[in-house]
């Protein structure tokens, strides 16, 4: 059997094509893992993201929303030699012995969704005893298919040295970082993947055996080394360190890195799929010392925040007129700069006693239907501020009726703390958080 690679590396046989004319039928199929790993008996640890068990027969024949009886019959059997590694538990419509399983199956048939044997590790077993399980599955006819599993007790546990944030770091700096893995399971890691994924940074080098795929805009990169064996207790450094361009206008910005086996599985379908090599170095593990530090198993990711900040300002409002006379006025936003702080900021607006509201902001969010661009509660009028760029604006308009002579306020607010604790924007100049609304005499 070959070596499995990729994500959810699976094992798939089929029978000849039917070749009854005009017909859209398939071959029937049975897809199984190739590999699977097994808890000890009574350990209940393991990697968090382990994909379960799971397989799946078809028939071939077209199903049209209607699945039909369980006329079709799915054997599992533990081949000789494996019973002290791997037994089976029942479940679904199935029937028979540890080692010897018949279950009455609908003609598409998913474990999923309709239940039916798992595989556990045998009493008595130790990390590393592994053994072969067979699957055969029949239609209606008698005509058979048949895949296998490889059963192993014990399972690599991949864990990634990760930083939860990086500061003081100065705009537009390159970064280094090294990738360490380490295999705290009970057998080795065959195969590791690797999913680097930045959000503002930019990769300075894209390595030859990594892949970007196109979905991300090089803001992904997926790289497997298929041949590396992590054995238990194993460090792995990846070498060259890892180099990131940090953004020159952004507040914040932040990495990932997530391993695993993979013949585990992995996250190389769909957006994953496809995507150029780089041009530059190629990446490749050296064994090394454990390396002291904090590790996330499958990995995590680490917040960078940059040494830099943003100065949001809001100005004065005066307005003129007897009571009952409307105005038309502007609230007004500005981002000094230097930095874009993204969705950091809301303005707080409340109005003068006496002003009552005759037309306010309002925001399209769906083909024609409109809804008020700043929550109201209490008269107080909250307006989620857009992310500015260093040196723009955001403008509010409303229109009021005006009350007696007297004022309101204006003031910007954090939308909230940053993981870090530290304020979204960073504002070194509170004093012009803070402006009037004023009522002045009719002149």
């Amino acid at each position: 059997m070959k070596r499995a690679a990729g994500v959810g590396a699976t094992a798939t046989l089929l029978l000849a094509a039917l070749t009854s004319c005009g017909t859209t039928d398939k071959a029937p199929s049975i897809t199984a893992p190739e590999v699977f790993y097994l808890r000890p008996v009574g350990d209940k640890s393991g990697p968090h993201d382990k994909d379960p068990f799971h397989f799946s027969a078809d028939d071939g024949k077209a199903h049209v929303g209607v699945r039909g009886s369980a006329d079709h019959t799915l054997t599992v059997d533990v081949l000789p030699g494996a019973k002290n590694a791997v037994v089976l538990r029942k479940g679904g419509n199935c029937t028979g012995s540890p080692t010897h399983m018949t279950c009455e199956v609908r003609s598409d048939y998913d474990s999923r969704s309709d239940g039916g044997v798992s595989l556990v590790a045998a009493k008595g077993s130790k990390p590393g005893d592994t053994g072969v399980v067979r699957y055969t599955y029949a239609d209606r006819s008698g005509k058979k298919v048949t895949a296998r599993t490889k059963a192993v007790v014990g399972e690599p546990v991949v864990e990634v040295l990760t930083t939860k944030s990086l500061g003081g770091v100065r705009p537009g700096a390159e970064l280094s970082r090294p990738i360490v893995v380490r295999n705290t399971g009970e057998v080795p890691v065959r195969g590791l993947g690797l999913k680097i994924g930045v959000e503002q940074l930019e990769f300075e080098e894209q390595y030859a055996n990594c892949r970007y795929p196109s979905f991300y805009k090089g803001h992904i990169a997926v790289c497997e080394f298929p041949d590396l064996r992590i054995a238990p207790g194993q460090t792995v450094t990846i070498q060259p360190a890892l180099r990131l361009r940090a953004p020159k206008t952004k507040l914040y910005a932040s990495f990932n890195s997530e391993a695993r086996a993979l013949d585990m599985g992995s996250e190389n379908g769909g957006a994953m799929a496809g995507g150029d090599h780089g041009d530059g170095p190629a990446l490749r593990p050296e064994v090394t010392a454990a390396k002291k530090g904090t590790y996330a198993q499958g990995g995590g990711w680490t917040n960078i925040v940059l040494d830099t900040h943003a100065d949001y300002s809001v100005s004065d409002v005066n307005l003129y007129g007897k009571p009952g006379t409307e105005r038309t006025f502007k609230l007004t936003v500005r981002n000094n700069g230097p930095a874009d702080a993204g969705y950091a900021v809301k303005l707080v607006f409340s109005p003068p006693l006496g002003m009552t509201m005759v037309k306010q902001p309002m925001s399209e969010y769906d083909d024609g239907v409109y809804e008020p661009t700043c929550e109201n509660g209490a008269f107080v009028y909250t307006c989620d501020i857009d992310a500015l760029k260093p040196g723009k604006t955001q403008t509010f308009t409303f229109t009021m009726r005006l009350g007696e002579p007297g004022e309101g306020t204006l003031t910007l607010q954090n939308r909230g703390p940053t993981e870090e604790g530290s304020d979204r924007d960073r504002d070194p100049y509170p004093a012009n958080d803070k402006a009037v609304i004023t009522v002045h005499p009719d002149r």
